[in-house]
């Protein structure tokens, strides 16, 4: 077996994978931040309107985030992430054509479903290629796909809707959903299910134990469903999909109807979140391989309370813009980290069944999120109250983190319950 090819593979899956997200959530989830208010106009919703349209989205995300996990656990990542962000570039592309609500909160709706079914397993797919010790630079890296979405949201959707008026929200999905198929079709063809496929190991792997994980029959998903770690890794995760979508959602509502930025300039603060946190979730993976998913956690949770209440209360440009740079800094690296700590606890192969499971309840988090913030918009004629709740909300993040117990070495034998 060559395991010290010129170019180990696991490279080539990594980078795949920073496309995977940058399609199934810089474009389908960040993409509809930036479109929302023409959006908004076009579809003559509200607040409270456009909270119910995210919802729909984050509510497909949801429903297939747990079964893509499990699914690709079962009959290969590959396929499955393959056909997620090909439902999510049609689910896009329909957004495009949708004459009112209901028609556009089916189509987010499938987009959702792909987005899920692509993001989640993609996610898992990291531990089978690379070694624990190397598991949370290389979810950091992944998560970079977030951040070249928002730069490539921010640059190109001013522009569009600069140049078609009412119709430019429409230009724009329609946009985003050809290129999610076209890494659709790049995904089935770049991407392999694990190492052994191409005669390797994993990176960081000098033992010999991937393959005995890789050739496991018969899982026991009880390990998954049963720990309680990973429940309190769930009911932790609830925190950063509760708070951080509200911001992402309402970010350009916000500086255009509270703090006088033009399309333009509100594409210029949402590029400099992407810029800023290219890094984020490279640094923070590897922090967390260093000081523990647990520590690194507390101090990320601590940092987007203090982002989501800036946000809030300084409603002028210096505020918005050390919100966007503090958020930046830190934007991806929950993700990243729940990533790591799936492996750690349970191995390559049940690590997509755990991130899935997981993810249901940051799924839930996410769908709740919207909608709360968007009535409280309505409510109170503001946005700050809810971005004042997602702060509240970041804070018992970081208060639930900081009771997690340290995650465990990753198991060799995962037909053995703990």
């Amino acid at each position: 077996m060559n395991s010290s090819p010129r170019l180990h593979y696991s490279w080539v899956v990594l980078g795949m994978g920073v496309l995977v997200v940058f399609g199934s959530l810089g474009l389908a989830r960040f993409g509809y931040s930036m479109i929302l208010p023409e959006m908004k106009e076009g579809l003559g919703i509200g607040s409270t309107g456009a909270g119910v349209l995210a919802a729909s989205g984050l509510l497909g995300y949801l429903a297939l985030s747990i079964i893509g996990g499990v699914i690709a656990s079962r009959i290969g990542a590959r396929i499955v992430i393959a056909v997620g962000l090909l439902a999510t570039g049609v689910g896009m592309i329909l957004t495009g054509f949708a004459n009112g609500l209901l028609m556009a909160v089916s189509c987010q709706l499938l987009a959702g479903m792909g987005s899920g079914a692509s993001n989640v397993p993609v996610m898992g797919l990291l531990a089978s290629w690379f070694a624990p010790k190397k598991l949370g630079l290389a979810s950091g890296v992944a998560v970079t796909g977030s951040s070249l979405g928002l730069i490539f949201v921010g640059s190109i959707v001013p522009p569009i809707l600069g140049a078609n008026d009412e119709d430019g929200w429409r230009t724009a999905w329609v946009l985003f959903g050809g290129i999610t198929i076209l890494l659709a079709v790049m995904a089935m063809i770049l991407l392999r299910n694990n190492p052994a496929e191409k005669g390797l190991k994993p990176v960081g792997d000098n033992d010999g134990n991937s393959e005995i994980v890789t050739r496991a029959k018969g899982l026991h998903w009880g390990k998954v469903y049963r720990s309680a770690a990973v429940w309190h890794l769930g009911l932790v995760y609830i925190a950063f999909g509760m708070s951080y979508i509200i911001f992402m959602t309402f970010f350009k509502d916000h500086l255009t109807s509270e703090g006088g930025y033009t399309d333009e300039s509100a594409g210029n603060l949402f590029m400099l979140i992407g810029c800023v946190s290219l890094l984020c979730g490279v640094i923070w993976g590897t922090v967390s391989d260093h000081i523990g998913r647990k520590r690194a956690l507390v101090i990320v949770y601590l940092i987007h309370t203090i982002a989501f209440s800036i946000f809030a209360l300084w409603l002028e440009t210096a505020g918005f813009i050390l919100a966007a740079v503090l958020f930046g800094l830190s934007a991806w690296s929950i993700p990243a980290i729940m990533t790591a700590a799936c492996g750690d606890l349970l191995g390559p192969r049940l690590a997509p069944a755990a991130l899935g499971f997981i993810t249901l309840f940051f799924g839930i988090g996410q769908v709740i999120g919207p909608s709360v913030a968007g009535v409280m918009a309505d409510a109170a004629d503001t946005h700050s109250p809810a971005f004042l709740f997602a702060a509240g909300v970041a804070f018992l993040g970081a208060i639930g983190a900081l009771r997690l117990r340290p995650t465990t070495k990753v198991p060799i034998n995962p037909h053995v319950d703990t």
